[in-house]
């Protein structure tokens, strides 16, 4: 995962009842608990958390209608 992919962010992160899409913003390698991403919703808001519970986005399960 890198700076400018989509992604999904997990539930367990937002609080939300499904998976919310954004931004990676920043990828951060932290010595504690391994690499931490940082991503931004199309919204503005922003959530941070384990490389875990970021899944990157599949285009071809996004519906484009």
């Amino acid at each position: 995962m890198k700076k400018g992919e989509r992604v999904l962010i997990s539930p367990q992160v937002t609080g939300y009842a499904d998976w919310v899409e954004g931004t990676i913003i920043d990828v951060e390698k932290n010595p504690f608990v391994g690499k931490v991403i940082t991503a931004k919703t199309d919204n503005g808001v922003i959530f941070f958390e384990k490389e875990y519970l970021f899944k990157q986005e599949d285009s071809a399960s996004v519906c484009m209608q």
